[in-house]
């Protein structure tokens, strides 16, 4: 697996509408429009006060601080630009992250300690700034410009296993880890049952493990059978590391048990928070020490393509600028524009209305134009108004049974993300 590449996730936009007012308001400046999407200011600032609170996080001092904070302010449009292409392309590629962002939904469950949905949310927003439903679609949207950047870019540099063996030995301190497991889990939920329910959700969960340990795949019986959803999803798979001080002391001791290997499959665990019968599958488990080159090999194929990625992948998304329909508002400063490409803003009473789709402008041009999907935002977005549109009463009038500018697409309504529910059920509680 190859290095990722950062990339700034755009905030929700809040653009609206005044419905009764006599004329349209804007209550949000759009700073460039990118194929089918939108950049705002709001995201700019947003971005902004997301590197201010990283740097505070960091502990970088005054003088560092200001440095990258200015750099990032400079970079952020760019940065915004290339996030939207690289989704855009995602989608066009038909590339679904959605198995990957459960696993991550299910590692910060683990790191949170949060087993009620409802207070994993709050820490959610606590931790982000955001609701669990925004974050959920900002990390698809960075791990599908990272799956793009990996498949286009990373895919195509080559780095010999000699190579990577004499890094690895060069390196060796680096890759010294603590005790660690990965688990896969079944949840049995009692929440609310009778007795007689209870003693039938137990008897059901032995059944399953027995059905486990007598070969049937356990990603299939957990996608059947577990009542967390999030991680039925993936197959049951929590999909991180996990050590002794992540989970609950009862499930350390039976999981780092040193007769229980890989492969090993619990009896059913009885959880009075949130009840129900937990079903642990050991997908690997690490002893503490120096971690193979085998068992690292992609950390250090990562580390190695890491400083070719950044140049591979700037020229990558400066083709990807030079397909695009692409204007950028005055005032604001694409760092990563395409030489020579003409980005000049048309305001919407400037421009004819032939001119108007991506399509079009890419066919009078005669360039080759990417069909790509404008990707969703969450929150629910309104049309956008901006003076100087021609009024309704001077608008071309529409064909006899069918609405004036029927066919023309919405550059400001993309289409909403649907929410998903946290997951995880085997952390340790707050104290």
């Amino acid at each position: 697996m190859f290095g990722r590449f950062v990339i700034l996730i755009p905030a929700a936009m809040a653009i609206a509408l005044a419905a009764d007012a006599p004329k349209a308001t804007v209550i949000e400046e759009i700073a460039a429009k990118v194929n089918g999407d939108i950049v705002t200011k709001g995201d700019l600032d947003e971005a902004r006060t997301e590197a201010e609170n990283e740097l505070e996080q960091k502990g970088a001092t005054p003088a560092q601080a200001q440095a990258l904070l200015n750099d990032a302010t400079k970079n952020a449009l760019r940065d915004k630009i290339d996030e939207l292409l690289l989704v855009q392309r995602g989608k066009d590629m038909n590339i679904s992250v959605d198995s990957d962002a459960g696993r991550e939904i299910a590692r910060l469950q683990v790191q949170s300690r949060q087993t009620d949905p409802d207070k994993f949310a709050e820490w959610i927003r606590q931790q982000y700034g955001v609701s669990l439903e925004e974050y959920k679609q900002k990390l698809k949207d960075s791990l599908m410009a990272q799956r793009v950047v990996s498949d286009e870019v990373g895919s195509r540099i080559f780095i010999s296993e000699d190579a990577m063996k004499k890094y690895y030995e060069d390196h060796k301190a680096e890759y010294v880890r603590k005790e660690q497991v990965f688990l896969s889990q079944i949840l049995i939920s009692t929440d609310g049952k009778s007795p007689e329910q209870t003693a039938a959700a137990e008897a059901r969960a032995k059944d399953i493990v027995k059905r486990a340990r007598n070969g049937e795949k356990f990603s299939d019986l957990a996608q059947a059978n577990s009542d967390d959803s999030e991680t039925a999803r993936n197959g049951g798979y929590l999909g991180t590391p996990l050590g002794r001080e992540d989970l609950r002391p009862e499930v350390a001791a039976i999981v780092f048990a040193p007769e229980h290997e890989r492969g090993y499959i619990t009896d059913p665990i009885k959880l009075d928070s949130p009840p129900g019968f937990l079903i642990l599958k050991i997908e690997e488990r690490y002893a503490a020490g120096q971690a193979t080159f085998d068992e690292v090999r992609d950390d250090v194929q990562s580390a190695m393509a890491s400083p070719q990625m950044e140049p591979k992948v700037r020229a990558y998304l400066t083709k990807l600028r030079r397909d695009a329909y692409l204007e950028v508002h005055p005032g604001y400063t694409d760092t990563g524009a395409a030489p020579g490409q003409d980005t000049t803003w048309h305001d919407v009473a400037e421009v004819k209305p032939q001119t108007t789709t991506k399509e079009e402008v890419a066919a009078r041009q005669r360039k080759h134009f990417l069909g790509l999907i404008p990707y969703g935002k969450s929150g629910d977005i309104k049309p956008l108004a901006i003076p100087g549109a021609v009024p309704a009463d001077q608008a071309k009038p529409a064909e006899e049974g069918k609405p004036a500018d029927q066919d023309k697409p919405s550059d400001s309504q993309p289409a909403a993300p649907a929410p998903a529910e946290p997951a995880g059920p085997v952390v340790q509680p707050p104290q």
